[in-house]
C-alpha cells in the first residue's frame, strides 16, 4: 500500500512577512495589479524582490562562498548525524535559505552533532530539537 500522508504534515514552502507600505505606494501598486501587469500585490512585490536580490547576485554569491554556507535547501537526517556522531564530527551549519532536520532526530543526537546553526532563512526543527538547540543557533 502506498504511504499516505496528511495534507496538514506539508511543510509551507514559502515564510510570510510583513512590510509597512505608504498610501501612494500601494496605490501605485494596486494601479499595476489593476491594469493586468500582475496579478496580486503579493506577485507585485515577490517580482520587486526577485528582481533586486538578482541586481545583486554577485555579491551574494561571493559572501555565500566566503562564509562557506550552503545555499537553498539543506535537509539533515538521522542517519546523517549518526554517521557524523560515529566519526566523532561535530558540525557547524551554515545555511541561506532552509535548514530541516528530521522528525525522527532526537534532542540528544541533535546536542551530540550540532556544535552551532547560522541560518539566514527559515530553520525547520522539531520544538525538542530546537530546544536542546538554543544556546546553538546564531
Amino acid at each position: 500500500m502506498a504511504e499516505i500522508r496528511s495534507l496538514r504534515d506539508k511543510t509551507p514552502e514559502t515564510e510570510k512577512i510583513t512590510i509597512n507600505l505608504g498610501y501612494v505606494d500601494l496605490g501605485r501598486i494596486d494601479l499595476l495589479v489593476q491594469e493586468g501587469f500582475y496579478s496580486n500585490r503579493s506577485d507585485f512585490i515577490r517580482t520587486a524582490i526577485r528582481n533586486q536580490l538578482d541586481s545583486h547576485r554577485d555579491i551574494v554569491a561571493r559572501s555565500v562562498e566566503r562564509h562557506m554556507m550552503d545555499m537553498g535547501l539543506r535537509d539533515f537526517s538521522r542517519a546523517e548525524l549518526e554517521a557524523a556522531q560515529k566519526a566523532g564530527e561535530v558540525l557547524h551549519v551554515k545555511v541561506v535559505g532552509l535548514a530541516r532536520f528530521g522528525p525522527d532526530i532526537t534532542p540528544e543526537l541533535a546536542r551530540a552533532t550540532i556544535g552551532s546553526i547560522s541560518v539566514l532563512g527559515a530553520l525547520q526543527a522539531s520544538p525538542d530539537v530546537r530546544k536542546a538547540l538554543a544556546d546553538r543557533i546564531l
